[in-house]
């Protein structure tokens, strides 16, 4: 059988949702992000692909891509990411890189490069998976709440911030408006806030197949060091669990060794790396 590309969100979900629900917190971003689309709709192109060993057997693998982004591997077999070498390169020939678990873009750069070896580790992120929640004590001034409609302008500021921060694709119109609103109206953008003035922000996407992950976290660089980010993360998370989510997750970059210690003291687990990988 092998792989199957659609751009139809709603046939790449009906077809790999009973993967994707077999290891929900590795699979959270394929979740996250196509339930988006699904949501919100594309905005641009999209790609999405799942793939079966034979005719008979279920889906056992799945990936998506939003070109110009480079392709996001689920879990897979190496079988199944080496078979996907052939396919993209047929869709996109100039592709210089690839995201997912360690093991599986590993085989997939290895295919896509061939001999020449050319491919190197560009970036390296751990997930995390929240155990026993242990709020900062003490926790700093100010106190929780929700995000509303008046905090709009600052927070889009914040999701431009946070993503020239991280290195992350900036949106081609600049704007973050709609994003962040979206994001307000559903009731997932917490704040820490201070007399009256929000301090540090922390969203969380939608519970889907019992996991939500905690994502973005920014505090503006003047405000960083005062437990701000640590202290609004702590009731994101305890508001997600309380929601009803099995499983609590966020993404740290391996690089930054101050957000991991965060959040370990805060309850967070390691549950598995994943990594870009670059071709040359």
């Amino acid at each position: 059988m092998g792989w199957q590309l659609t751009d139809d969100v709603e046939e790449f979900r009906t077809a790999a949702d009973p993967c994707l629900a077999l290891e929900p917190a590795r699979s959270t971003l394929l979740l996250t992000i196509s339930e988006s689309i699904r949501v919100n709709g594309a905005g641009e192109s999209v790609r999405f692909g799942y793939w079966r060993p034979t005719e008979a057997a279920p889906v056992s693998a799945a990936f998506l891509q939003t070109p110009p982004l480079r392709p996001l591997l689920g879990p897979m077999p190496d079988r199944a990411a080496r078979e996907l070498v052939p396919v993209l390169r047929a869709a996109d020939p100039s592709l210089t890189s690839v995201q997912g678990e360690e093991a599986c873009v590993r085989a997939f750069a290895a295919e896509w490069t061939g001999r020449s070896g050319g491919w190197g580790v560009s970036h390296r992120v751990r997930l995390f998976r929240l155990g026993e929640l242990t709020p900062p004590e003490p926790a700093p001034a100010g106190r929780a709440r929700l995000a509303t409609a008046e905090d709009l302008p600052l927070l889009a500021e914040w999701m431009s911030a946070f993503a020239t921060d991280t290195g992350q694709p900036i949106r081609a119109d600049g704007d973050y408006t709609r994003a962040t609103a979206e994001r307000i109206a559903a009731g997932r953008l917490w704040l820490w806030d201070v007399a009256g003035a929000p301090v540090a922000m922390a969203s969380v996407t939608p519970i889907l197949a019992g996991q939500a992950r905690v994502a973005p976290v920014y505090t503006p660089l003047r405000l960083r060091g005062r437990g701000y980010g640590g202290a609004v993360t702590a009731a994101v998370s305890r508001a997600t669990r309380d929601a009803g989510a099995e499983q609590v997750l966020l993404y740290t970059d391996l690089a930054n060794p101050t957000s991991n210690a965060l959040y370990q003291r805060l309850g967070y687990r390691p549950l598995m790396d994943s990594q870009v990988l670059t071709f040359d």
